[in-house]
Formats: structure tokens, C-alpha cells, sequence
């Protein structure tokens, strides 16, 4: 079983303290996968052990049977001896007593709405077999997903299609990053913990606006992509203005976040995505950046060839008569949120790329992404491109690939980055905009998802 299919099914179950006691080595599986062993080596002893998962009544991995202190070959011998003992029995359930009084397991496709009130892009995931690996991934996900509010399959199938789909997104990256995350009170949607500090965290979206014309494809039903001249003029005026729009609603909320019992004295984080337009959140994160802070960034290179850059002060934004202030952590209340999270990678796509390396793809589906990354490079003024195939053992992705955090530089609440490792970083100081950026850190990224067949219609080969 390679990592990435163990990972598809155990990342859910798996606590954050588990990398700090052992190092996973080997995984592996019946051939039916009622049963996910794997072989583990302990970070103190140095010796070796092994855990045996089987599902529980809602369909969850959990630990069966456990063994430690061996030699390497004997844990994994021993494994293979807890494999032949389960399967011997016949049981495909092994249940833990626990799951009729747990809160977690939701159904995320079963409907019964009618069709006419579905949401298209729901109604797309469960039918087009370009699909199947996102459904894949996601339906062992969604066994461990407590919903709180009761309503989040009805909203994922209807109104609020992309804010849940982005919400997923933030609970599978907080998971990886080893964080406990715990989703029990309403409001805000995460607590997070690295078992000394807690953090909480609002989703939020950038959803359309009635007043803004939609995006028709182009005539050959491909999505239609701004041109370079249309992106630098929203940049400016319409996507900073929307994600003011935004941000300021969460920070003008009622009964403020940082005022609740069990968020005070916490760091409070909004993360933060933007569906405002077909493909927008391909090309709108410098706007973010620079409502953030309120500062925008020239560049020259000069006489022998080096790169300066120089801060330039945003006041305002504007768009279609509506002016806003510039530099969201500088409003009055801000000083409560401690940094904003941003990714351009919370889609669909990026649960179908997960899932088709995980091993949830069909036979004969392929997938390729291109975008731009960060250059490491001090010299550099733009990214770099890349291309490439998303293929088990050839391709590696990670859930949090492409997260920035950009703190506020006037929180009360001071957030550590290390809390979270491995994802970009960005702070304002000395009038400008510091960063630290993963190796491989994605800015945008368009995914080609392609069904290879011998039919003629273009619409049952080839999504994006």
C-alpha cells in the first residue's frame, strides 16, 4: 500500500501525537482493504512495532490489535500473523462500542433533494466519473467530520457549495500540519492545538456578487481566463474591495468571535478564499496582500542588476463608485485577528489530485496541473512556471502546499509559526511586506482532468 492511499484513510483517525512516538515505515493491506496494517519504528527505544486498523460501524479505521519492542523482522512478522488472525475470523466490522454516542460521520452524498434544488457543482461531483477520485478521498474523510450546526450536507448540496468545500479544505490541511483540531462549538469553525497553544479559526469565502456580470465560457465551452489586462485593473479596484467585503463582515459580527467564553485570550485566525468569479482564485492573492496591509510593492532592477523593491502606501480602493480604506489589520477592532490565512488550492481539484494519488482514480484518467510557484531566488522579481502530471510515485502533493498565513502586525494575540510548520508565512515589518516560503509553494495552479475514451463529445473527456 504506498503512503499516500494509507494516508487517504488513516490521516482522519491518526493523532497528531503519533509522529513524536513513532516513525511509520511500511504499510500495508488485504486485498480487499478490510484491514490497513502498519509497521512502526519507536523514536525512543529504536526498536519496532506495528498497529492493525480495521473499520468500525461508521466505516472509520481504527487501531485493532497493537505490538512493540521488537526486532524489525519480528514486527513485521508479527503483523502478518494479526492479518491472518483477523482475516481468519471473516469479520469485516470490528466495532469499538463507542459510535452510537460520538458525534462524528457524516453521509456527504446521499441526497434527497430534489435535483432542481441541488447545487450544479454538487450535482457534477456525484454524476461525471472525472469526479471519482475527489469522491473517493472525501467519503473517508467525511466519516470522521462532525457537523455541529446539523446542516452541512444540506448546505454542501445546495446554497453553500464552495464555503464547504473550503472548509474541508482547512480541516484535511490542519490535520496534516499535526494539529489537534477540534470542531465542537458552533462558532468559531475550528480550535486548534499543538498541545501547548490554541488557536481558533473562521472560514470564510469571497462569494459572487449580484452586481457583477458572470463569466460566460468561451464558445468551445472552455471556462473563459481574464487576460493580463483585465486582472491588473481588478487587482486595483473590484478583488481587494471584495475581500474587504468579506473580512469586514466577520470582523463587524454581532457577537464578536474574540468576545466568546472559549476563544478569549486565543489567538483568532480568518481563513480565507475566494469564489467571487469562475477561476478568481487563480489570479486575486496580491490584491489580499495589499488590502492586508495597506501597501503595494514597485521593483526595479538597477544598474548592475539587482532587484529593488520599494513599498509604495495604499490609502483607499476603489470599484464602481465604493471607496474602502486601505489595510485591513489597521481598522478598529482588527487587533483582534491574528493573522489571515489565504489559499488558492481549497477547489474540487485539489480533492481529485489528492485522491487520484491516493489510488481513487479510474483506469483511464489522467491529470495534469500547471501554475506558478515561488522562485528562491533574492533576485528574482517573478515566479516560476511548472508543469507536470499528478501520478502516484512520480508526483508528491500535500494538502497544506500553497497556505500562506499573514499575521497582523497589531494582533494582541501573537501567533508562533512553527505552530504551523511548512506553510508560507508573511509579515509587515520595517514598512514592508517579509516572507518565508516552503521549498515548493504554489501561487495558482489550473488542473486538467482528463477521461480518455473512444467517444466524440469533448464534454465526457476533459473537465477543469
Amino acid at each position: 500500500m504506498t503512503a499516500e492511499r494509507y494516508n487517504a484513510y488513516i490521516a482522519w483517525t491518526r493523532s497528531p501525537i503519533a509522529d513524536a512516538v513513532g516513525i511509520e515505515l511500511e504499510f500495508f493491506s488485504d486485498t480487499a482493504e478490510t484491514l490497513i496494517g502498519v509497521l512502526i519504528k519507536d523514536q525512543f527505544d529504536r526498536d519496532f512495532g506495528f498497529v492493525m486498523l480495521g473499520r468500525d460501524l461508521k466505516g472509520r479505521f481504527r487501531c485493532i490489535d497493537v505490538n512493540c519492542s521488537m526486532t524489525r523482522t519480528n514486527a513485521r512478522h508479527a503483523l502478518f500473523a494479526s492479518f491472518r488472525k483477523h482475516l481468519s475470523r471473516g469479520e469485516k466490522v470490528f466495532s469499538q462500542g463507542d459510535e452510537k454516542t460520538d458525534k462524528g460521520g457524516v453521509d456527504l452524498f446521499n441526497s434527497k433533494l430534489p435535483v432542481n434544488q441541488q447545487h450544479q457543482a454538487f450535482k457534477r461531483l456525484c454524476s461525471e466519473p472525472h469526479w471519482v477520485p475527489a469522491r473517493g478521498i472525501m467519503s473517508e474523510m467525511m466519516r470522521h467530520f462532525v457537523d455541529v450546526d446539523g446542516n452541512f450536507v444540506e448546505q454542501f448540496q445546495t446554497t453553500a457549495f464552495d464555503s464547504r468545500i473550503w472548509e474541508l479544505y482547512l480541516y484535511a490541511a490542519l490535520l496534516e500540519l499535526d494539529l489537534f483540531v477540534n470542531k465542537e462549538h458552533e462558532a468559531p469553525d475550528f480550535e486548534v492545538s499543538d498541545g501547548q497553544s490554541k488557536v481558533f479559526i473562521e472560514a470564510v469565502i469571497v462569494g459572487p456578487s449580484p452586481n457583477d456580470p458572470p463569466l460566460h465560457p468561451t464558445d468551445n465551452g472552455m471556462p473563459r481566463m481574464r487576460s493580463p489586462e483585465e486582472i491588473k485593473e481588478l487587482l486595483k479596484t473590484r478583488a481587494p474591495i471584495r475581500f474587504g467585503s468579506a473580512l469586514y463582515s466577520k470582523l463587524n459580527r454581532k457577537i464578536k468571535y474574540w468576545d466568546l467564553r472559549h476563544v478569549k485570550g486565543h489567538p483568532l485566525v480568518f481563513a480565507v478564499a475566494d469564489f467571487h468569479e469562475n477561476q478568481s482564485m487563480t489570479w486575486t492573492s496580491p490584491a489580499l496582500l495589499e488590502y492586508l496591509y495597506g501597501v503595494t510593492h514597485d521593483f526595479i532592477f538597477d544598474d548592475s542588476g539587482q532587484l529593488v523593491i520599494t513599498p509604495l502606501k495604499i490609502e483607499t480602493h476603489e470599484y464602481r463608485g465604493k471607496t474602502i480604506p486601505s489595510g485591513y489589520f489597521l481598522l478598529p477592532g482588527a487587533e483582534n485577528i491574528s493573522a489571515v490565512l489565504f489559499s488558492s488550492s481549497g477547489t474540487i481539484s485539489k480533492f481529485n489530485r489528492m485522491g487520484l494519488l491516493a489510488g481513487f482514480g479510474l483506469p483511464n484518467q489522467k491529470i495534469f496541473r500547471c501554475g506558478v510557484k515561488h522562485r528562491h531566488d533574492p533576485n528574482a522579481a517573478l515566479p516560476d512556471p511548472f508543469l507536470h502530471e499528478v501520478k502516484q510515485g512520480v508526483v508528491t502533493e500535500t494538502w497544506a502546499e500553497g497556505l500562506s498565513m499573514f499575521h497582523n502586525p497589531n494582533a494582541k494575540h501573537k501567533i508562533d509559526p512553527d505552530m504551523f510548520p511548512g506553510i508560507a508565512h508573511h509579515w509587515f515589518e520595517d514598512r514592508k511586506v517579509k516572507s518565508w516560503l516552503p521549498e515548493f509553494h504554489v501561487y495558482n495552479s489550473f488542473t486538467w482532468n482528463v477521461i480518455i475514451t473512444d467517444k466524440d463529445d469533448p464534454d465526457e473527456e476533459l473537465a477543469i
